[in-house]
Parts: C-alpha cells; structure tokens; sequence
C-alpha cells in the first residue's frame, strides 16, 4: 500500500508541474509593452512559508504597493482541480481590471501577499506580471463553508472575498467559479493559479 500511495503522490505532482508549465501566461502581456513576459516554462517558483508559490514572468519598475492605497490588476483565473479545462476567468475579456484597497479584507489573503508581498514574497511593482498558485486556505475556503439548507454560499461580487467574476457580465464564468470555489458539497478545493498584472496609478 506504501508503494501505491507514493506513486499516487509522485502522480499528481507531476500533473501538477505539467498543468503549470502549459496554460498560457502571455495573455497579459500588452501590445505596447517594451519587455516580453518569460515563457511560462522558464518560470521558477518558490514557496512562502504559508504555502503560496510565486514565480515572477515580468518584473515591474517604480514603488511597491502600500497597505491603504487603490491597487487595480488583470488576472487570468485558472484552476488545477477542473475536470473540462483549467481557465475560470480573465479579466483581460472583458476589459474591466479588478480593483480593490490593499489591506481592506474584501480580496483573498493569497492575492494580497501576491501583490505587496511579505513571508520572502517580494512586492510586485507597476507594470510586472506574476503567477501565484494560492492553497485554500488562503483562497476561497470560507466561501464553501456549509449553509444549513444550502449548497451554495452567496458569493457574488461585493458578499464574499474577491476576486469573484460578476455574473451580469460573466455569467457562464461566475457559475463555473460557483461549482469550484463556493459549493460546500465539493469535499475540497483545488489550489487557485492567478496570473497577475499591477498597474501603476494611472489606471487606478
């Protein structure tokens, strides 16, 4: 049984590393940008002591991001636990940024340690482009905490930590988010992958 179970481990690593070595990075990447985002296999990750991995395709230039002040980024949402795909959503097809007070408690911790850093993980600057994959429990898990009566939390933008796709304008998104992220049936929750872009504070 010993021989089963390590090989089961040494499996979902592996599938691990290969899902993260093959979803693209590059669609935050813009037009008019002078320095090309590294290829997704030339990233290295590190691990912070409270579990996030981080590993850096672009790095940015200027000041780091201060607790209180407007921080507004694209994300690609992935998912390495999905059955038919990994991408969740991107702010990136709808043109809306996501937008938030850093230190405000509205957006995930994981998201927050990715963007003014802390535990080893530098802050990102305006305009550097980052991966994060975030474990549950600095994630969503409070959102797939059971209600009495309930299999859904209501976890609509604005009741629940964010990121959250808006369902009027994601809907088909907002729902494959809802079956992951906020469905207190699922018996865990597969770690986030974010791709992340900061802007500077001409776009907040």
């Amino acid at each position: 049984h010993c021989g089963t179970t390590t090989t089961t481990v040494v499996s979902a690593e592996h599938d691990r590393r290969h899902f993260l070595s093959t979803i693209s990075i590059l669609s935050l990447a813009t037009t008019t940008s002078t320095v090309a985002p590294s290829p997704v296999s030339a990233l290295d990750f590190s691990t912070s002591p409270s579990g996030l991995q981080w590993a850096d395709a672009k790095v940015g230039s200027g000041s780091p991001p201060q607790t209180g002040q407007p921080a507004a980024i694209d994300y690609v949402m992935s998912t390495t636990g999905a059955r038919y795909g990994t991408k969740i959503d991107s702010t990136t097809d709808r043109g809306s940024p996501y937008r938030w007070t850093l230190g405000d408690k509205t957006t995930i911790a994981g998201l927050e340690q990715a963007v003014l850093g802390g535990e080893g993980v530098p802050p990102m600057l305006p305009g550097g482009i980052r991966r994060v994959v975030i474990p549950s429990k600095l994630g969503y898990e409070s959102l797939a905490k059971p209600i009495p009566g309930m299999q859904f939390q209501d976890c609509e933008e604005g009741r629940g930590v964010g990121p959250i796709p808006p369902p009027d304008v994601a809907f088909a998104e907002y729902q494959r988010f809802k079956n992951i992220y906020c469905n207190a049936n699922r018996p865990y929750q597969p770690d986030l992958v974010l791709d992340i872009k900061l802007y500077g504070k001409r776009v907040q």
